[in-house]
């Protein structure tokens, strides 16, 4: 169990830095780093899936075929959202709002399920939200930029795909959910904006695969835990994550923290941390 949060969290972080450093380059779109991307993260499965693969009967319902398919748009649009704003915002100051998502699980979670309606959920999103709009005030005016406002969409869609594909998962592996998903992420994306594959050099797809590489680990874990321990409990696991993220930024790519994203870090992480708690 120790291990668990560690590696899972520092995958996160380690992959939001990587995909940072790509995204960095001027010729390299938002659109078609999310579609190589995708398309980088299936080749890479398929040699794991020999040992892995699993496909139980009642995936291929029309009820359930559906949900796959919900869960496939959402995480497009999640994705989109979220490259286009890591594209061109530092990580530090995104990685506040990335905070969100978080809460916005457990809040789906308190919108759906009676066992999960609980005032402590609407409390601490009180308290998250106040800390949100203090990091971003400048000068007695809110600062909230198109590519902020993005990324907190970019969560609660996060938190919507997740939430949902807890209903299905337990018909698949882990591996064999996360496979399916990320190559039907990657046809629908291509056939719609038409990557263009020469825009990106030797050493961004070489920062590409390895990314991929991460990304299986990390969604491998958080999918193990969803079927093993749940929604909430698996999400307090990966709560380490923003302090790595915050780590990683300031070293690799140089980003200055200010005090304001460090207070409403850390505020938003223990109200978070307390609603997991209070719902575990």
């Amino acid at each position: 169990m120790i291990w668990i949060p560690f590696i899972g969290a520092l995958s996160e972080a380690a992959g939001t830095i990587l995909e940072k450093k790509v995204l960095l380059k001027r010729k390299i779109n938002y659109k078609d780093y999310t579609i190589f991307g995708f398309l980088v993260i299936a080749i890479l499965i398929i040699p794991v899936l020999f040992f892995f693969w699993r496909l139980d009967q009642e995936a291929l319902t029309i009820k359930n075929i559906l949900i796959f398919l919900s869960v496939v748009i959402i995480s497009i649009i999640a994705n989109l959202l979220c490259y286009y704003s890591l594209k061109r915002e530092k990580v530090t100051k995104l990685e506040p709002l990335r905070l969100l998502q978080p809460l916005f699980i457990v809040f789906l979670a308190f919108i759906l399920y009676d066992t999960e309606r609980k005032l402590s959920v609407l409390v601490a999103a009180l308290i998250a939200s106040l800390a949100l709009i203090f990091s971003h005030v400048e000068k007695h005016h809110l600062k909230f930029n198109k590519y902020l406002i993005t990324t907190i969409f970019s969560g609660l869609f996060f938190a919507a795909e997740l939430v949902i594909s807890k209903i299905i998962l337990p018909y698949y592996s882990p591996l064999t959910f996360y496979f399916l998903r990320c190559t039907f992420i990657f046809l629908i994306t291509a056939m719609i904006l038409k990557p263009s594959p020469k825009n990106i050099d030797k050493t961004s797809w070489i920062l590409i695969f390895i990314t991929g590489a991460i990304w299986i680990v990390y969604r491998g874990i958080l999918y193990y835990g969803y079927l093993t321990y749940g929604i909430v409990f698996t999400t307090l696991l990966f709560i380490l994550a923003p302090i790595f993220i915050y780590l990683f930024a300031k070293i690799f790519l140089k980003e200055k923290l200010t005090w304001r994203n460090i207070i409403a870090a850390i505020i938003i992480v223990v109200c978070i941390s307390y609603v997991i708690w209070m719902n575990a």
